[in-house]
């Protein structure tokens, strides 16, 4: 079966490559390879064709300075510069040079605090780069960091359009000491860092200012070059001291959405060597692990921690480029030990799962591919594959994605799991957890299939059309999806997006009538309308989407099915003015209605927020929201029904079938950088009439519902007769709910950083007075830069809700993308908690889980 899907994939790739060949001329020279913080990291970046700007803009005030009215033509070097950030080589002095920058933010158009040059060549090999910054040493920060982790320091950026459609670039960054950062930008989606080009770089601190110089190897990047070929290009600076002052070598026109269409152009890049890259990278992972187990020796209920043996697992991933624009990617029982942790999120009285972004490399390299409005693939569903396969590319018009993984998570049931079932055999399990198990047998070491595939083809210089197609099979569960969406630039102001995708399932879903899974077939529907206008001062979007109640993705990521939403963002900003103690003031409303598939209204929420810029990157906001929420109980379990003659009672506790709640929140943040050395952030919530759902928050907090109150009081008083009294139902009411956020970042040195992170939610029923929950999660995060290849992390998490510590340290040597050790250590531990078997109460440290871990890994890189 696994083959079948793989061969039909790979045909249905053939074809539509071959379609693209046939209608796309080929380029006359490239060659590529596919090589992501947060999306917006760097900040505003909407410079503008010379076209839609003032002439004085464009001139230049040095002779030896390009035009920006036209593509530049990059001069060819015979010799190359020697990487080591002092431009000192003679052969700078033949470089294309681009100056008269221009601060765009806070500023508009206006000249910038301090000068910044910017020079480029090439030869067959190579692309050059290389930047002179004038600035005041003491003002400069810079840290000795970790790639990709610079964007507390200045910096320097270029955007590099290779193929010119004004859709996606390459993001190149570096710090002051020419530490990189890299990624992909894409137009509409933001900036993807899991990118890592094979490049060098050097930056060298000077009197007055900075320097820095790079070599980025052509057989890095995916491109279209050759006679008259045309590369976008965008160049910024970052000055962290002077209000996060940003510096564009284009000008910004805050009228036009988009920042690729608003590119200078290069050209010339003609003569480069041509080559296929084949990039293989094996790991080797050494581990131990510790775990608590529910068997023992003597029928100890408590259970005993159990030492595994050391395990060596061996794993692989390769990179070949088919053909220059092209690239096939393999992985072979890929290891990730070295990724960071999931930060801890608050759980409770959350009905709906909570999404977390991708960070694993290989399945970020790329992603920009998969995405879409409606999160019909989100890799984080593929857990713990075997082997995956991705083969990416572009070719005139037409990109295109394919992803196969063979995830062997379904099956892997872990050692106690595995001895229950043999118990559940034998006729030694007896109590209901137990016996949960003993239907797991047929999916035992059973691996899910998962492909998807997205086509997109360009139409016309602002649009794009494409189509996508998701599959997941296990044992008992068959999904598939398939749709159509498109992104169209209707003005220079005006983008609109749509999507639409039906889902095809076989599987157990659940019947609120009949309080019961039903294996069956399930078709569901899938849409989103997005509709943005951006202005110098007004901004505005309008978003309409929806999943029907038979809706299922597995591939992707849902939050909600038999709902629609409608909802508006609009927001006026003024002007700014870098020297007024307030650079500039914002106000916002943001409204959403949802109801569901029968017109029934689920919430209502209007939210204003203002907010004023003050000096040293400090943002006041404050902010009111009023709100409606309804829920039914069909949501939660059964469905009442007068007619059902057993059971007619339904999920909730009392006559009624639905509940609501009118809210009203108000809030207030702060978020300030006074000093290069510390950042900080806090935020006030207090909403009063949020609902409490009833579900519980685990053992310390149980469900303080009146039934649920009086019902205990009633066991209490008559522990003979509780097992006869029915359980109330759920019974949703409203109550007031306090949320306080602290964000603190201090760098101690140039190689030190520290983080502390607190989160306090905590909701009191109106009804009982009593607390539904108290969570306090305590998060630090403490990085030490031995040196820019050389790191210690150490990270901790507790929660008091869960009465769980959960340290990772992880000490690494990345000397260059691919190549590198680990060494790390995860622990779970319980601090007054419960035993996981028992939930008998137990006082001081109990360990739930640990494991060590060595990780090796080489990249070995061939060029034919």
């Amino acid at each position: 079966m696994k083959i079948l899907i793989t061969f039909c994939c790979i045909l249905l790739s053939a074809a539509f490559i071959s379609f693209a060949q046939s209608t796309t001329p080929t380029p006359a020279e490239s060659t590529a390879s596919d090589e992501s913080p947060p999306s917006g990291i760097h900040g505003p970046s909407n410079p503008i064709p010379s076209s839609f700007v003032p002439r004085s803009n464009n001139e230049n005030t040095n002779p030896r300075y390009v035009s920006k009215d036209a593509p530049v033509k990059i001069p060819r070097l015979e010799t190359p510069p020697v990487i080591d950030g002092v431009l000192n080589d003679a052969v700078w002095q033949n470089a294309a040079v681009f100056g008269d920058f221009l601060q765009t933010s806070p500023g508009d158009n206006v000249a910038p605090t301090h000068p910044t040059e910017f020079m480029m060549a090439y030869d067959a090999k190579n692309l050059y780069i290389a930047y002179r910054i004038k600035q005041d040493r003491s003002t400069i920060r810079a840290t000795v960091a970790r790639r990709d982790n610079i964007f507390n320091d200045d910096y320097v950026l270029t955007y590099i359009d290779t193929f010119n459609d004004q859709r996606q670039a390459y993001i190149i960054f570096f710090n002051p000491l020419g530490i990189q950062a890299d990624g992909t930008y894409t137009e509409g989606r933001g900036e993807d860092y899991s990118v890592d080009l094979v490049m060098e770089s050097k930056g060298v601190l000077t009197e007055d200012g900075f320097t820095i110089e790079a070599a980025i190897p052509f057989k890095s990047l995916r491109y279209e070059a050759g006679k008259d070929k045309q590369w976008g290009l965008h160049i910024f600076r970052r000055v962290k001291y002077k209000n996060n002052e940003y510096n564009s070598w284009m000008p910004n026109n805050r009228s036009i959405s988009g920042s690729l269409n608003q590119a200078g152009h290069i050209t010339g890049l003609d003569g480069i060597e041509t080559t296929r890259q084949l990039e293989i990278n094996p790991s080797f992972t050494v581990s131990q692990t510790g775990r608590r187990s529910r068997f023992t020796f003597n029928d100890d209920p408590a259970g005993r921690f159990v030492n595994d043996g050391i395990r060596a697992e061996f794993g692989m991933t390769a990179k070949f480029s088919i053909t220059p624009t092209i690239t096939l990617d393999f992985a072979y029982n890929p290891d990730f030990a070295q990724v960071e942790a999931d930060a801890p999120v608050s759980t409770a009285n959350v009905r709906f799962p909570i999404f977390f972004a991708e960070k694993r490399p290989f399945f970020l390299e790329r992603i920009d591919i998969f995405q879409s409005g409606l999160n019909i693939v989100n890799t984080r569903s593929i857990v713990d594959p075997d082997i995956a396969a991705k083969l990416t590319g572009r070719r005139g018009k037409n990109t295109f994605g394919l992803l196969y993984a063979s995830d062997n998570s379904r099956g892997n049931y872990s050692k106690d799991e595995r001895e229950n079932l043999l118990q559940c055999q034998r006729g030694r399990l007896a109590t209901p957890d137990e016996k949960i198990v003993c239907g797991i047998e047929r999916f035992v070491d059973k691996n899910v299939d998962i492909g998807v595939l997205r086509l997109k083809r360009d139409v016309g210089r602002q649009h794009n059309l494409g189509f996508f197609a998701t599959t997941y099979n296990f044992v008992d569960r068959h999904n598939h999806t398939a749709g159509f969406d498109g992104r169209f630039r209707l003005s220079p102001k005006i983008v609109n997006e749509f999507q639409v995708v039906g889902t095809h399932t076989r599987a157990n879903f659940y019947d609120p009538d009949l309080d019961s899974s039903f294996y069956r077939t399930g078709n569901g529907l899938g849409y989103r309308i997005y509709l943005e206008r951006a202005d110098r001062n007004l901004y505005m979007n309008y978003v309409a989407f929806g999943r029907s109640s038979n809706y299922v993705a597995d591939v992707g990521f849902t939050s909600r099915v038999d709902t629609n939403y409608l909802g508006s963002f609009i927001q006026y900003q003024t002007d700014r003015d870098a020297n007024k103690s307030i650079i500039f003031k914002r106000i916002n409303n943001a409204t959403n209605i949802s109801y569901d598939w029968s017109g029934r209204s689920q919430h209502f929420i209007s939210e204003t927020q203002g907010m004023l810029a003050l000096q040293r990157q400090t943002f006041i906001g404050l902010g009111y929201q009023r709100g409606y929420e309804r829920v039914f109980e069909h949501e939660f379990g059964q469905r009442r029904s007068l007619t059902r003659k057993t059971n007619p009672l339904g999920a909730f506790f009392g006559p009624d079938s639905e509940r609501s709640a009118y809210f009203n929140t108000i809030y207030g943040l702060l978020e300030t950088t006074p000093h290069k050395k510390f950042f900080g952030f806090f935020l006030f919530d207090y909403t009063a009439g949020q609902l409490d759902f009833d579900l519980g928050a685990g053992p310390d907090f149980p469900r303080v519902s009146p039934a649920i109150v009086e019902y205990r009081a009633q066991c209490a008083a008559q522990p003979s007769v509780c097992s006869s009294l029915p359980v109330p139902g759920f019974d949703p009411g409203p109550g007031n709910q306090l949320t306080l956020e602290a964000n603190l970042r201090y760098q101690l040195t140039t190689a030190f950083q520290t983080q502390l992170n607190f989160t306090k939610r905590k909701l009191v029923r109106n009804d009982t007075g009593l607390p539904a929950f108290d969570d306090n999660i305590f998060s630090s995060r403490s990085t030490y830069q031995f040196t820019r290849n050389t790191f210690a992390r150490l990270r901790l998490d507790y929660s008091t809700l869960s009465n769980r510590i959960r340290p990772q340290f992880v000490l690494g040597w990345t000397p260059s993308p691919g190549t590198a050790l680990y060494a790390g250590y995860n622990d779970d531990i319980n601090y007054n908690g419960r035993n996981p078997f028992t939930r008998v109460p137990e006082s001081g440290f109990r360990g739930n889980g640990r494991s060590f871990f060595i990780k090796a890994s080489y990249l070995f890189r061939k060029s034919f």
